[in-house]
């Protein structure tokens, strides 16, 4: 399909609208990164100015992560269903109206109501992404993602000394006031420069999976945030990280089942997106871990022997050193994306993060040494997450770009979590008394750092197997310039008119350009995004069946013709001896670990037919109307096999002597 050509001065336009764009979303997540940390200066003031206790005020911080972890996976689906700019406004208007009910309360759940809407807004991230992806040149889009996956820790590390100078000088409703003035702004910006991306999902919603996966996210982290307090072996904690578990083993088959899941498993499960969301939680293990381990050293106590004593301001302040090496890596990261790839830059940030864990064991006394180090685990963290969404978007479906990244937003908040509950473990076993006040020992952190420097190396090893499975992207100059798509959908089904689950279906161009795919749900419905009305090569395949393609014109509005997979691949062969074929014999197939796959009987003529199994090694079995049997290994590989069974003993010297055949055969099979 050919495509105009566009002018220098279009292109200009462009590249300064797509910079535009940029820097709205990257300040919007910023914005929404704060909340994290924004009321850290005022919590300890918390349970005298709400006259509560101190366990009751800390769920002004775990509402607010509670919150972000439930609306993310949600909020991401109904952008790719319903528009990514329309989702992200009502992620900023929900942002603004939490901030304004924490400016003018002063009742206890008041405020916590208000964190819980403020906690909303950690879902403008990962449907910022993904508007990136539609919007901005394929040039540009690796800085972009960079920019904004930089911002989760740009926000969260300026919120401290940023609170703390508000505190110093106004009243504490501020922190809130600010707020809502920056979302209110960020509302007006999003409104008048971010596009509505034209790709759109179809469907109704999935409201059990959304029910479900949020009951079990908030059971889990509930348990992780509050563990510590309740004891990790309390009857709250595992009942809570019990339900969660079971809530989430009931919500796979719902989700497998369902015509539009939340979360598409079977595109979850796909290796490159496994790998990535599995580095996903290490990741975040390692990135909280710098900041609660550094936050805790600059403001332990001197007397302890390693604290520096900061108060929250100066330790703030001494953080945004690492705030800023963020955002500063993020033009390197989209550059190493670029020459070699993200599986390249996600493996070099992972590692250099272990290293410099590893760095930290030892060199954690002196201000510069624990600035230093944080430092240098921030410009490793920069570099996973600018490579993790663009991964994800490789590897899944355009119409599922906001729902597959909010999975992956999800699953780092797990791992932070985890990274504060580990470090209150720790703390708990390893302390030691100044003054007779129990304060955490050195010990306790370097622990925390060879934990987090081996989370880190987990994390790059889950990244090797990626540099076989994603092709590095050289971008032509056909593809230079984003045109905008739209969204054509279509079923596929067998001969009998029944949905074929497993199928993928693959648009290219005629001439062979890759255009995206898209894996059926469990109706067989897909969703595609093409460029824009012309000829395509539409490629269906699904495990068990023979591929089919076909070329087809399309536009928006229309529905691809039902695709009808109609030859089923099949394993078939004959069963003889040297008398002939052989009929009514039992012919079996297992698995190499044991399980049964397919039996059936042969007909007259000795022929026997089954399904094709998935790609794999199998053992076949026959066992004759007069019991023998005869056993091999067959190997599949994704085309329709025959395999002939020809018997080594005949049925006549089966008869005459059973045991002796028998033996003669087991005695030629060892040979």
């Amino acid at each position: 399909m050919d495509r105009p050509i566009p002018t220098l001065g279009s292109a200009t336009a462009r590249k300064t609208r797509s910079t535009v764009v940029v820097a709205t979303l990257a300040t919007c997540g910023i914005a929404v990164s704060l909340q994290q940390t924004l009321v850290l200066p005022v919590l300890p003031d918390f349970p005298r100015l709400l006259h509560t206790s101190v366990d009751n005020a800390s769920w002004l911080v775990t509402a607010t992560l509670l919150a972000g972890a439930v609306a993310t996976p949600t909020l991401s689906r109904l952008a790719d269903m319903f528009g990514k700019k329309r989702m992200l406004l009502v992620t900023l208007a929900i942002l603004t109206a939490g901030s304004v009910l924490g400016a003018f309360s002063q009742a206890l759940p008041l405020i916590i109501a208000s964190r819980a809407l403020q906690g909303v807004g950690v879902a403008l991230v990962p449907i910022g992404i993904a508007i990136m992806r539609d919007e901005l040149p394929q040039q540009r889009l690796a800085l972009g993602v960079s920019v904004m996956s930089a911002t989760l820790a740009i926000g969260a590390g300026a919120g401290l000394p940023l609170a703390g100078l508000i505190v110093e000088h106004f009243d504490w409703h501020s922190v809130f006031w600010v707020s809502a003035a920056v979302s209110t702004a960020l509302f007006v910006a999003v409104a008048l420069i971010v596009p509505e991306s034209p790709v759109r999902t179809p469907g109704s919603f999935d409201y059990p999976g959304a029910v479900m996966l949020s009951a079990a996210v908030t059971a889990l982290l509930l348990a992780l945030s509050k563990g510590a307090h309740w004891g990790w072996l309390s009857y709250r904690t595992t009942g809570l990280i019990v339900l969660g578990l079971l809530l989430l083993a009931a919500w796979l088959p719902v989700e497998l089942r369902v015509r539009n899941p939340l979360i598409d498993v079977r595109v979850a499960a796909r290796p490159v997106v496994l790998l990535v969301n599995s580095a996903s939680v290490l990741s975040g293990f390692a990135m909280f871990s710098n900041m609660l381990g550094t936050t805790q050293l600059l403001q332990q106590p001197t007397e302890t022997g390693y604290g520096l004593g900061l108060d929250i301001l100066h330790a703030g302040l001494w953080m945004a050193p690492s705030s800023l090496v963020f955002g500063a890596m993020a033009p390197a990261a989209a550059a190493i994306t670029r020459r070699f790839g993200p599986q390249t830059t996600l493996l070099a940030g992972a590692w250099a993060m272990g290293a410099a864990y590893v760095a930290r064991v030892w060199l954690s006394h002196e201000l510069w040494q624990i600035v230093t180090g944080s430092m240098l685990v921030a410009a490793g963290t920069s570099m996973t997450f600018a490579a993790m969404p663009s991964l994800i978007m490789r590897a899944v479906p355009a119409t599922e770009t906001a729902s597959a990244n909010g999975l992956n937003t999800l699953l780092r908040s797990v791992g932070t979590s985890t990274s504060s509950a580990t470090l209150a473990a720790i703390i708990t076993v390893t302390v030691s008394r100044v003054d007779g006040v129990a304060l955490p020992s050195f010990g306790a952190f370097t622990t925390m750092f060879w934990i987090a420097a081996a989370a880190s190396f987990v994390a790059g090893l889950f990244t090797l197997p990626l540099f076989r499975m994603v092709e590095r992207e050289d971008d032509p100059p056909a593809r230079a310039v984003r045109v905008p798509e739209v969204v054509v959908g279509g079923r596929v089904v067998g001969r009998d008119g029944n949905a074929v689950r497993n199928a993928v279906v693959t648009l290219l161009t005629p001439s062979g350009q890759p255009i995206g795919w898209s894996q059926v749900d469990s109706s067989g419905c897909f969703s595609l995004a093409i460029p824009g009305a012309g000829r395509y090569l539409i490629v269906t395949a699904a495990e068990g069946w023979a591929p089919q393609s076909r070329l087809a014109s399309l536009h928006a509005g229309q529905d691809i013709e039902r695709i009808v997979l109609s030859d089923r691949l099949t394993l078939a062969g004959e069963v003889s001896d040297a008398h002939g074929p052989i009929g009514d014999a039992t012919v079996a197939m297992t698995r190499l670990s044991g399980e049964v796959v397919n039996a059936g009987r042969t007909t007259v003529d000795g022929r026997y037919e089954m399904p094709l199994p998935s790609s794999g090694r199998y053992v076949l079995t026959v066992v004759t109307p007069w019991a023998t049997t005869e056993t091999r290994v067959v190997t599949i590989w994704g085309a329709a096999r025959v395999v002939d069974v020809r018997l080594r003993t005949s049925r006549d010297d089966e008869s005459a002597c059973p045991a002796a055949a028998r033996r003669g055969r087991e005695t030629t099979e060892a040979t």
